[in-house]
């Protein structure tokens, strides 16, 4: 197999993240296997035709399901609402489609599972798409903390802040449906952090939460694209149905405690997803909004000089970084969609799973739901019991 034939479902934020990355691996990343675009699929015509035309798709349809019997599709990829991704799922993986799926799985941890478990019986490749991993500083964190630098691991604080729906005219996007995107900030921005938790320090044993609505209605939109969304302030108004900030509280297996915050309302805070980690021996800090930078302190250093230093994770040290530019020359957001592709490829070229995949997808969805009936019973819930 030299390429993985690709059809994919969605074509707004995050199909043009993802056409990016399937489009300059190839330049990149020439000894791995690569995508070929064949087809992109969206409900709306006009629009997914112009998306084909921009960003490179062999051709396009409405017809999510006339993609699973074609012969010369191999990865479904889906990053339409997260209303669709089980239905889609379990069709494609039952027609033998190896599977992509943006985050989160599901609405609902059941659903989750069984999508996981279909994926399995059916032995497909499957991935979930939390990019953040995928970052060289962030993967350098995970290097440090694997290699004992941090020592036993205390403390994991995580914060993702944006400030996009302050504006209490901003119209009623899909997001803020229950219906159709499962939660609010909690789901959206809370599940890179919980992802990003486990990726970095172990599972999470038990969580108490909090959370608020604070604007509960909003005007119709009368469009939509990705976070952004245009309509009349003084249009009739609908409800929001979902959370605009949570925050909680976690014990992890390892001993470590976690606290986490994610809202749309910092203003200010245009995509701070930040975390911090102290150990016996150190600690990091990363925020996305420096992306190839991770702080670092050591705590053997000598006395003179001990303090926080700013390591630049952009020279062939890092994860990734050689295919780039010389050191010192930053890669950005997209970049993190070709790495996480590059590790989809490489999975298939090697016949394993891709990580993360569904097994992941499914444990935060766990914790997800955790943190829910935390907030709804006003207590410490244990990640088993759910």
């Amino acid at each position: 197999m030299e390429k993985i034939r690709v059809g994919m479902i969605g074509y707004k934020f995050m199909g043009k993240a993802h056409s990016h990355a399937y489009r300059d691996l190839p330049l990149f990343f020439p000894k791995t296997l690569h995508p070929e675009m064949k087809v992109i699929c969206g409900r709306n015509a006009i629009g997914v035709a112009e998306a084909a035309a921009q960003f490179g798709w062999e051709e396009y349809t409405t017809d999510w399901q006339s993609l699973l019997e074609r012969d010369d599709i191999d990865l479904i990829d889906i990053n339409a609402p997260s209303d669709v991704h089980k239905e889609i799922t379990i069709a494609a993986a039952q027609a033998g489609k190896h599977v992509f799926c943006e985050k989160p799985l599901a609405l609902t941890l059941k659903d989750s599972r069984e999508m996981l478990e279909v994926v399995e019986a059916a032995g497909v490749k499957h991935m979930v798409g939390f990019n953040y991993r995928f970052a060289p500083a962030v993967m350098l964190a995970k290097k440090l903390i694997d290699e004992g630098k941090l020592g036993d691991i205390y403390h994991f604080r995580a914060w993702f802040l944006q400030d996009w729906l302050v504006d209490p005219n901003f119209p009623l996007a899909w997001r803020l449906q229950k219906e159709v995107a499962g939660s609010g900030s909690h789901g959206d921005l809370g599940a890179h952090l919980i992802d990003m938790a486990h990726y970095l320090i172990g599972d999470i044993d038990e969580v108490i939460g909090m959370s608020d609505t604070f604007i509960k209605e909003r005007p119709i939109p009368t469009n939509m694209t990705g976070l952004t969304a245009t309509g009349n302030e003084n249009a009739e108004k609908g409800e929001v149905t979902v959370d605009d900030a949570t925050l909680f509280l976690a014990r992890f297996a390892n001993g470590a405690l976690g606290s986490f915050e994610a809202t749309r309302y910092a203003a200010g805070h245009r995509c701070t997803n930040s975390f911090e980690i102290n150990g016996s021996k150190g600690s990091v800090i990363f925020d996305f909004e420096r992306m190839n930078e991770l702080q670092v302190y050591f705590t053997d250093d000598r006395d003179d000089v001990q303090g926080f230093r700013r390591v630049l994770a952009t020279d062939p040290a890092h994860a990734f970084a050689e295919n780039w530019w010389p050191p010192g020359h930053t890669i950005g957001y997209e970049h993190t969609f070709i790495h996480e592709v590059v590790e989809l490829m490489e999975a298939f070229r090697e016949n394993r799973q891709p990580v993360p995949n569904f097994k992941d997808g499914v444990k935060c969805q766990q914790v997800l739901e955790a943190v829910d009936l935390s907030i709804e019973k006003r207590q410490w819930i244990r990640i088993s019991d759910v």
